[in-house]
This record gives C-alpha cells, structure tokens and sequence, in this order.
C-alpha cells in the first residue's frame, strides 16, 4: 500500500472515530443528564462543551472530506499517487491535530492553530492540484 492509500484510510478511519466518540458521548450525557428524548441538535449546542466541541470537529473533517478525499482519490484513479504520497502523512497528521485542537479548546490561541493546521491542509491540496493539472495538460 502507498501512502496515498494509507493517508485516505486514515482519514476516513479518524472521521469514523470521531463519529464514534461522538455518539458515545452523547450516550452517556443522556443517561447521566436522564434526557427522554434520544433526538439531539445538529451542531451540539444541546451536549455541552465538549459535546459541541466533538460534533464541530466530526464536521469539520465531513465537510473537508469532498476535496481532501477528492484529491487522493483522484491521484489514485489516475493513477498520479506519486503526486501525494510525499505530503499525504502530513496532511493527515494535520487533519488529525487540527480535530484534537478543535475538541480541547475554543480559546483564540486554539483557533488560531486549528487555523494554521488548516492552512497545512488547505496549501497541500492546492499543490496536488497544480501538479495534477500540470501532469494532465
């Protein structure tokens, strides 16, 4: 396996953790809070800090998905992984710490670094696209 292969599943296993955390979480929070209702509001403001703190953070790698997956799915089906198996760990790696960040803090120190490990994401991505369109021109 290369490592566009391994920093796909891993994003896809960190979406799926978080998802699971998520959903524990608001397992327990209902059993300790002796909620009635099962039903939850979207964006976690009804779970408490850090429950919205999870639910931001599993969306916010949902709504990363489309061109970060996209991307390396893309470099594999044109078979150009060669293009992203050099940065494809440290997207990943920069996906994951900014998910950690999101979830122990909102202070603006927190954001601004979940901003920088963004703009990580965000440059790798933008460089694949150079080179894959420079591969395919």
């Amino acid at each position: 396996m290369n490592a566009t292969i391994l920093a796909l599943t891993g994003y896809i296993f960190w979406v799926m953790l978080l998802l699971l955390a998520l959903a524990t979480y608001r397992s327990v929070f209902s059993q300790m809070q002796k909620r009635k209702s099962l039903v939850f509001k979207a964006d976690g403001s009804d779970v408490g800090d850090i429950g919205q703190r999870l639910t931001r953070a599993h969306l916010n790698c949902v709504e990363c998905f489309p061109f970060i997956g996209g991307i390396l799915l893309l470099a594999l089906a044109t078979d150009s992984s060669t293009i992203t198996n050099g940065l494809a760990f440290v997207l990943l790696g920069a996906r994951v710490l900014q998910s950690l960040v999101h979830i122990v803090s909102i202070s603006n120190i927190a954001i601004s670094v979940r901003f920088v490990f963004f703009l990580v994401q965000f440059a790798i991505c933008g460089y694949w696209i150079v080179k894959l369109l420079e591969k395919f021109m």
